[in-house]
């Protein structure tokens, strides 16, 4: 998957390419959905390129299976993104894509440069919501989404809170609009007989009740507000701090204050904070109970992956969260920026673990029937042949 060559000879591949565009392809919940769709797509029919704006991780791009997707990156500076429009329709006119497929508003430009380049199919989705407008209510952005929406033939949305939005504050007609939801590979993400051990972590004894997360350590999926719910919990009820540990996995600017509030309320030595993991399916099974804080979400794989591995979820009620957990049965949802109420989720679930552990095998189910990456890829698809149909199937 080495990446594109400009002067390569003309394309003679019958089959229709699907080119993909993000901001960044490294390890994110939208970059990972990006990997699974491509994995799992008609070979037959499809073929893909990835463009990345700014930069591509080595390490992640080889989680793609397909050995002849191309990847590309732009390098692109900070600032307005209008200003990579030409280099975008000459990139476009040179691969000759049948379809461009961009996600969120950070790389949606590059709709404007396929129309130009006369791209047949031009898709854009929506993934969650941006950092700088967490609840949706930015004219600008939403004046930005609108300026672009005359380019785009579709748009998918993520969960029914963005199709909302999309619909209502964008103003996409609802026979352009799709509502997808993320898939999770249930194989891949499948639950322990019981709580396996974790290479590297100091809470492998079966006789503890571990909560944890799984993301990136930045401002909107506010870990910091799990590190103040934990010690608010263990304060509610003493005896937790014996058997109940936080486990934290990711890196990022927020991990100090992670690091901060936990060794302020001398509960270090109850959390592990190991840094990013590539090894996420079996920190999944070595939890009994996985949470998310976070301020805003699109669909979220990590909820996904949690269902699928059998754990209850304890979630903020933000983007398509109570979409996925319901509440009370696969798991509990709470208000956002209320560390009292994530507090009060943990005291609830760790005190109750047979009941916990009855949410996950729920969720389980939840995950096989109506989460799966068959039913995603069939979906991606569907809206693909809307606009073109299929090459190379036989």
């Amino acid at each position: 998957m080495a990446p594109l060559t400009l002067s390569a000879a003309v394309d003679t591949d019958a089959r229709r390419l699907i080119v993909h565009v993000v901001y960044r392809f490294a390890v994110g919940g939208l970059e990972n959905g990006v990997v699974n769709l491509i994995n799992h797509m008609d070979r037959r029919c499809w073929r893909h390129a990835v463009v990345s704006l700014t930069d591509i991780d080595p390490t992640f791009a080889r989680r793609l299976e397909p050995l002849d997707v191309r990847l590309i990156s732009l390098h692109k500076p900070p600032g307005q993104g209008i200003w990579q429009v030409p280099k975008l329709w000459r990139l476009f006119r040179r691969l000759r894509p049948d379809i461009v497929h961009t996600r969120n508003l950070a790389a949606l430009e590059a709709q404007l440069a396929a129309w130009l380049a006369g791209v047949p199919g031009r898709v854009h989705g929506e993934h969650g919501r941006d950092v700088e407008d967490v609840d949706g209510t930015s004219r600008r952005h939403m004046l930005m989404r609108r300026a672009y929406r005359p380019f785009t033939q579709r748009q998918i949305a993520l969960g029914q809170d963005l199709a909302s939005y999309t619909r209502d504050k964008v103003g996409v007609p609802a026979d352009r609009l799709h509502s997808i939801y993320n898939g999770v590979d249930t194989t891949r993400f499948a639950p322990a007989v019981r709580r396996q051990a974790l290479a590297g972590s100091p809470f492998n004894d079966p006789a503890l009740w571990l909560i944890g997360t799984v993301g990136r350590m930045r401002t909107v999926k506010a870990q910091p507000l799990l590190a103040q719910a934990f010690v608010q919990a263990v304060q509610l009820q003493p005896t937790l701090r014996e058997r109940v540990r936080l486990v934290l996995v990711g890196d990022g600017p927020l991990r100090a204050s992670c690091e901060a509030i936990l060794q302020a309320a001398g509960m270090a030595d109850l959390a592990w904070l190991p840094g990013e993991r590539a090894d996420v399916p079996d920190v999944m099974r070595s939890l009994d109970c996985f949470a998310l804080p976070s301020l805003a979400e699109g669909i979220s794989n990590t909820i996904l992956e949690a269902m699928a591995s059998g754990l209850p979820v304890l979630a903020t009620r933000v983007g398509a969260n109570a979409e996925l957990v319901q509440d009370g049965s696969t798991g509990l949802v709470v208000p956002p920026n209320d560390p009292a109420a994530l507090a009060n989720g943990i005291v609830r679930l760790a005190q109750d673990g047979a009941g916990a552990a009855a949410m996950g095998r729920k969720g389980r189910v939840v995950a096989e029937r109506q989460f799966s990456l068959p039913v995603m890829v069939q979906a991606y698809q569907a809206v693909y042949e809307q606009l073109l149909p299929c090459n190379g199937r036989e």
